[in-house]
């Protein structure tokens, strides 16, 4: 049985830590038009507790059912 929070989670676990690298790994000069703030380390940070979230769920999920059965 196939949960679909555990690639859903995954694939935005994935896309956030690479928006989060890049983020902090960017030229500062390059966030001037969105007024100083780094927007890709931002996004990325919600991404990969977001991805993480559903990873665990989806995770914790399919351990219970192993449990029951």
């Amino acid at each position: 049985m196939l949960d679909v929070r555990l690639p859903i989670g995954l694939l935005f676990t994935v896309i956030g830590a690479v928006l989060t690298v890049f983020g902090v790994a960017s030229d500062p000069t390059i966030y001037a038009r969105s007024l100083g703030h780094n927007l890709n380390l931002w996004w990325g940070l919600a991404l990969l507790v977001f991805g993480l979230l559903f990873t665990f769920f989806g995770w914790r999920a399919h351990a219970a059912s192993r449990r029951t059965t």
